[in-house]
């Protein structure tokens, strides 16, 4: 250690071995080899940065070759200056592959935008979600349908990236499904993975539209294998089959003029036949028709099976006064039954289930 430190300490005090100095000026190359080095060194991070980084760092290196072979005439300052060339350039493609591999198509790139970007999903697993669906966007004609009542299997799950779709029953209309909601969330829910199905509902494209869809099997695998991505789609399918409840719900305000609640047990009462199928005799409203409420057994009350089947109500009913609340938009079970005729229960029942919502509605 000490011979060590002792040569250390005389070539430290015996200055430069350069007894002179070269007079001539490198040429020009050799500085802009500097130059190109000191602006890839002012590189920042991310994907961009170390392309900038990367970028001037193979230019400078290979002037440094030029000056290496040109004018120095250095052996080991062209192949040194030749090897970190090589691994710049090597780096570069790495980061171009890299960058074309994370590049999504328009249709996709925008889903993941509008919908899991909001809720902080990872890249790398929004590509697992779409490679599930095998990155296929799929279309539909105007006036085409996907699926059929009664017929089509339920095999899939699609979600509706552009156009209109119109959702009917018995050529009865339901509702919209709009881009970026799930046009079968319903009937994937309704079934468990071993089970099958067909759809209860048609739905028919009213514009060109564009979808994705995921096989049944391969997306239940899919959720199986990992967590995350089940709880995801978990919460995207329930948000999405509320705002398709609600949406029938603003049907029935639309309809009768009285903001109904699609969870009270009094509402298949409410959605029988219209007067469309009723005929003329449910234009009489409620003076004309008195029949009795029919209601499940258990759910009748002693005082109410002694009543009168066609006695009018009093002016004071004995309903029990409902509480203060919030909001008084959506009335009572119990007033709702009251107020709407019920002259064409018979007819529901015959039928053996009641529509989804009324025949006539303003079309959104």
């Amino acid at each position: 250690m000490s011979t060590n430190s002792s040569r250390v300490g005389q070539l430290l005090l015996q200055g430069s071995a350069c007894i002179s100095w070269k007079q001539d000026v490198e040429g020009a190359v050799y500085h802009l080899a500097n130059c190109l080095l000191l602006l890839g060194f002012m590189g920042g991070s991310g994907v961009y940065g170390c392309f900038y980084l990367f970028g001037f760092l193979s230019a400078g290196y290979l002037c440094c070759v030029l000056w290496g072979w040109f004018s120095a005439c250095g052996l080991d300052i062209v192949l040194w200056s030749f090897l970190l060339a090589v691994v710049c350039l090597l780096q570069l493609a790495h980061l171009v592959y890299c960058l074309r591999e994370d590049t999504l198509s328009e249709e996709f790139d925008l889903l993941y935008k509008t919908l899991c970007l909001p809720l902080q999903v990872p890249l790398q697993t929004y590509k697992e979600i779409v490679h599930c669906c095998e990155e296929q966007v799929l279309t539909l004609a105007t006036e085409q349908t996907y699926a059929v009542e009664g017929e089509t299997p339920i095999n899939r799950l699609s979600l509706l990236l552009s156009g209109r779709v119109r959702v009917s029953q018995d050529g009865q209309f339901l509702h919209y499904i709009f881009p970026y909601q799930f046009m079968d969330s319903p009937e994937w829910e309704s079934l468990q993975p071993s089970e099958e199905g067909v759809f209860q509902v048609t739905l028919t494209a009213e514009t060109s539209c564009s979808y994705i869809s995921w096989p049944r099997k391969s997306l239940h695998l899919l959720l199986t294998k990992e967590r995350y991505i089940s709880c995801l789609f978990s919460a995207l399918l329930g948000y999405d089959i509320s705002e398709k409840l609600y949406t029938l719900n603003e049907k029935l305000f639309a309809k009768f003029g009285l903001r109904f609640d699609i969870r009270l047990p009094s509402l298949y009462h409410v959605l029988g036949p219209t007067a469309a199928d009723a005929g003329p005799e449910s234009e009489k409203g409620d003076e004309e028709v008195c029949e009795p409420a029919v209601s499940p057994p258990q759910a009748t009350p002693t005082s109410l099976q002694q009543t009168p089947p066609c006695s009018t109500p009093p002016a004071a009913t004995n309903f029990p006064a409902p509480p203060t609340r919030a909001r008084l938009s959506r009335p009572d079970s119990g007033i709702l039954a009251s107020r709407i005729p019920l002259q064409s229960y018979s007819q529901v029942t015959s039928r053996g289930q009641a529509p989804l919502a009324p025949t006539h509605t303003p079309e959104l």
